[in-house]
């Protein structure tokens, strides 16, 4: 099997499979599955692009509104996690994951499915240790605080992924695992890009959930982005004497290092996206504890009866089939000859695909219960630090900025008033 993988993807689909395609025919060779690690934005209209994260310079509808439409289809099945620049309002509607368009698949705030025998795992958006602990309180419409800590990723779905048992081929984070620079060649990346030399040192530079998570599923692969530029590692695992290949990727830009191919045993084809049925199992069993304010979350005490609960799973794949439920569109397409006013779209709609999943797992739908989920507790809490309540500087100081490209654009100009001053 040849995947393809991607790094910041930044809504630029047609550059990235016209890439892919000319891949294909200068190697004579097929690409059977795109992965993307973060950043994909899946902006439909301009409606999500008020939940777009980025400088209003950066807003720009870009082409996914185009395979949403239908006026163009993927031409290779795609999975994707979120980053820290997505239409968040979207992805919230695909919490558990589903087809953000046709042939093209959200992997959910946290998730595993199969391609063919191959195990996909991922976890989206980055690492605030301030909002780790919360649970899931926000809703759009997003303020300037919340359209931030909605892509923070949560100790709830990392709990959940350290359920997995059953061992995972492949995993996507958008964020680093922390400690990953040790293994590699740091040197070389801190002289590339000097502003990460005081992180790399103090081996904060990157996810601890994301650690934790290398350490457990120990995946023969894992690739990740957000830093915009290439990085290889050899993770060593101790405990078993695994091994995994550790490759973050660049976004796609002419001269970047954005996509690298590789080719994994696997059964023969011909391969498709499916439901994991120890995923769907934890998904069913931790769902009564979702989290949906802004408190400290408590799941410790759920207990998982994984073989009655694995073998209800199993009858009821067997009974309708493993493939993901059909796409629908929840929210007019972007149409270039006739702009419409970002007020006539609604705030929020159910996404069927994702009633569809709950209802097949009898589960209640929760993921528009504003129950509580806004309210700053009132309370005074326990905090070892000063700031607001509402900080959301990320855990790495690189982030604060929340933006790579801003960063390199910052370390230019110091270079050029440097360069003057001489």
């Amino acid at each position: 099997m040849k995947i393809a993988v991607e790094g910041c993807m930044h809504g630029d689909l047609d550059d990235v499979y016209r890439t892919l395609q000319h891949y294909e025919k200068l190697h004579s060779t097929k690409i059977d599955l795109l992965l993307c690690c973060g950043d994909f934005q899946a902006v439909r209209n301009e409606k999500d692009l008020e939940s777009l994260n980025v400088p209003r310079k950066y807003r720009d509808m870009k082409t996914f509104w185009k395979y949403y439409s239908g006026e163009e289809v993927a031409p290779f099945p795609t999975i994707f996690i979120g980053g820290n620049h997505e239409a968040s309002n979207y992805l919230w509607e695909l919490y558990y994951g589903g087809w953000a368009a046709p042939n093209i698949y959200f992997l959910g705030f946290a998730g595993v499915v199969k391609f063919g025998n191959i195990r996909i795992g991922g976890l989206s958006g980055i690492y605030n240790r301030h909002n780790y602990c919360k649970g899931h309180y926000e809703r759009p419409p997003y303020n300037e605080s919340t359209i931030r800590s909605i892509y923070h990723v949560r100790e709830y779905d990392v709990h959940k992924l350290m359920q997995v048992e059953e061992p995972i081929d492949i995993f996507l984070s958008h964020d680093w695992p922390v400690g990953i620079t040790d293994c590699g060649d740091w040197k070389k990346l801190v002289r590339d890009k000097p502003f990460f030399e005081k992180e790399v040192q103090e081996r904060n530079l990157g996810s601890k959930p994301a650690a934790q998570l290398l350490e457990k599923l120990k995946p023969p692969y894992w690739f990740s982005a957000h830093l915009h530029c290439k990085f290889a590692a050899l993770v060593q695992h101790e405990e078993d004497g695994s091994v995994t290949n550790f490759l973050a990727l660049d976004k796609c830009q002419p001269g970047r290092k954005f996509l690298q191919v590789i080719e994994i045993e696997s059964e023969p084809g011909p391969y498709e996206i499916q439901y994991d049925e120890e995923w769907l199992e934890i998904t069913q069993q931790f769902n009564s504890n979702f989290p949906l304010t802004n408190r400290s979350a408590n799941f410790w005490n759920v207990h998982l009866d994984k073989q009655d609960c694995r073998q209800w799973v199993r009858r009821k794949l067997q009974a309708r089939g493993a493939r993901p439920f059909e796409f629908t569109q929840t929210a007019p397409p972007y149409n270039p000859s006739n702009s419409v006013p970002s007020g006539t779209f609604p705030e929020y709609t159910r996404n069927p695909q994702t009633e569809s999943l709950l209802q097949f797992l009898e589960l209640p739908y929760l993921l528009d219960n504003t129950s509580e989920s806004s309210q700053v507790p009132r309370s005074p809490l326990p905090l070892t630090r000063t700031g607001s309540l509402e900080d959301n500087s990320e855990d790495i100081p690189i982030d604060d900025v929340d933006d790579v490209d801003e960063l390199e654009e910052l370390a230019e100009d110091a270079v050029d008033t440097k360069t003057e001053n001489i």
